[in-house]
């Protein structure tokens, strides 16, 4: 990895990308307007990035409508569709000192997890998921000998993105690989809080031969360009990552359009229990760290929920809090630094309200506290944990998406596994325990759609990604995302 110096002196040297990305170009959008990028580490201007409403909307989409009924890249030869998105994945790979670069600026992320997690995920996705489309065979049902009945997966024609912003070119990579890998053209609104990295990302499709119109990016807000494409009648699909409520007004906009799918992966309130059998406390204690620490807890099946049983508490704590001060806020782009700042200074100001909330609610502040906010010199957070915390209290309910933990104690089993599932959300859960029929016990009970034993956070594109309840439906990565964006088609044939 590159050291703190050259980062920063590739980081001066960095251009941003600013325009929109339509059928194989950059434009500015249609009304003119921008938005401010803003380094949340400086607070400093990194770009004014166009800001597409329902205008560019109607260009993006005519666009990949047009491309899709060409069958420019629909009806291209799967072995071909896949040589040009493994050739995209070879440029990412070429250029990911600069992805790296984007979204740390972007977003705050350290570049050590951008190096480290991101980068090759994302170009893991693209390359297995390429590799998947000259592998996926139809079927012949079982019919009688006077018949042939053939299934077969054709692609739906254009979908629509909506991306978070915590991982920006990671969770898009999840969307865009399996729909264009199925033969759709595709939309990406990026969030506005960054939006650098797919841009770029756009820019490096047309380089690797995507057909123009096949993959747009547009720039914009959730209440202009994403609502607009949540009710075009010509996107068939809405692959969505975001908050519940959000992922709620997308299925209402669906309802009074076209009745287009709308795949979700929304909130989460992951609990991590640890039973008295655990064989490592320590390593069970930095595992619980990670898990709402990690990229300053603005990660999706965070681990902010923690539930340890009585016998183990005194002991416990300690080294959950001794794990936690490896967390220390500072310059993302110091390869040493493991907490970046929060995205803005409003999720700032949310992250300080719920730690407000907790306490006045009787939940005991052991470690943390409120951010110490100057201005001008970033968006940064502690990491803070309190004890006594009841499943009623505000934050331990809520979505927080920062650096803010809640423990309360159990003492059997079942208490801890009904503490786990009182919850709206079901995306993520950890449970650590040496006990393999305990493990597999109560991964079965546990109302997520993700159970990680002894970890956290591992996993794969092999493996798909999603939730249970509030937390959403359908699933990312694996050969289940392909399902999200196809058709099943039957032909039957009497001979």
């Amino acid at each position: 990895m590159n050291s703190y110096e050259q980062w920063k002196t590739l980081a001066a040297s960095l251009s941003f990308p600013s325009q929109a990305y339509i059928n194989g170009q950059y434009v500015d959008a249609v009304n003119g307007d921008t938005f401010d990028c803003i380094n949340p580490a400086t607070e400093a201007l990194l770009s004014q990035v166009a800001s597409c409403d329902s205008a560019d909307v109607e260009v993006a989409v005519a666009a990949a409508k047009k491309a899709f009924k060409s069958g420019v890249w629909s009806a291209m030869a799967p072995r071909e569709r896949k040589n040009i998105m493994l050739k995209w994945a070879q440029l990412i790979e070429q250029h990911k000192d600069e992805f790296a670069l984007l979204d740390t600026l972007d977003m705050g992320k350290s570049i050590s997890e951008m190096v480290g997690i991101d980068i090759p995920d994302s170009i893991d996705c693209f390359r297995w998921t390429a590799e998947g489309i000259d592998k996926l065979y139809g079927e012949i049902a079982p019919t009688g000998g006077s018949n042939l009945a053939l299934i077969s997966h054709e692609p739906i024609g254009v979908i629509a993105a909506i991306t978070p912003w915590n991982y920006p070119l990671m969770m898009a990579s999840w969307k865009v690989a399996p729909a264009l890998a199925a033969g759709n053209s595709v939309i990406l609104k990026p969030s506005e809080k960054s939006p650098l990295s797919v841009l770029r990302l756009a820019e490096l499709a047309t380089q690797a031969g995507v057909p123009d119109g096949v993959f747009n990016v547009l720039p914009g807000y959730g209440h202009t360009a994403g609502k607009a494409l949540a009710l075009h009648n010509d996107v068939q699909v809405i692959a969505f990552t975001g908050s519940s409520r959000v992922a709620g007004l997308l299925m209402e906009y669906a309802g009074q359009s076209n009745l287009k799918r709308v795949w979700i992966e929304a909130g989460g309130k992951s609990p991590c229990l640890v039973f008295a059998d655990c064989e490592d406390i320590a390593a069970a204690a930095k595992g619980a760290a990670a898990s709402i620490f990690t990229n300053q807890g603005e990660v999706c099946i965070a681990c902010s929920r923690l539930y340890v049983q009585s016998s183990i508490k005194d002991e416990f704590m300690a080294a959950l809090i001794d794990a936690a001060k490896g967390y220390v806020a500072g310059d993302p782009l110091n390869p040493a630094t493991n907490m970046g700042p929060m995205v803005d200074k409003a999720q700032l100001e949310t992250v300080a309200r719920f730690i407000n909330s907790a306490q006045a609610d009787g939940a005991t502040l052991v470690y943390g506290g409120l951010p110490e906010y100057q201005e001008g010199q970033g968006f940064f957070a502690k990491p803070t944990i309190f004890t006594d915390a009841k499943n009623h209290m505000e934050f331990v309910q809520e979505e927080i998406f920062g650096p803010v933990l809640a423990v309360a104690t159990f003492d059997t089993e079942e208490e801890a596994v009904a503490l786990a599932n009182d919850s709206k959300y079901g995306l993520g859960a950890a449970l650590w325990t040496s006990n393999l029929s305990r493990a597999h016990r109560v991964s079965r009970q546990l109302e997520s759609g993700m159970v990680w034993v002894n970890t956290w956070g591992d996993g794969d594109t092999t493996v798909p990604f999603g939730g249970v309840k509030a937390s959403g439906n359908g699933r990312d990565k694996s050969l289940h995302a392909m399902e999200k964006y196809t058709e099943i088609k039957n032909v039957w044939i009497r001979l």
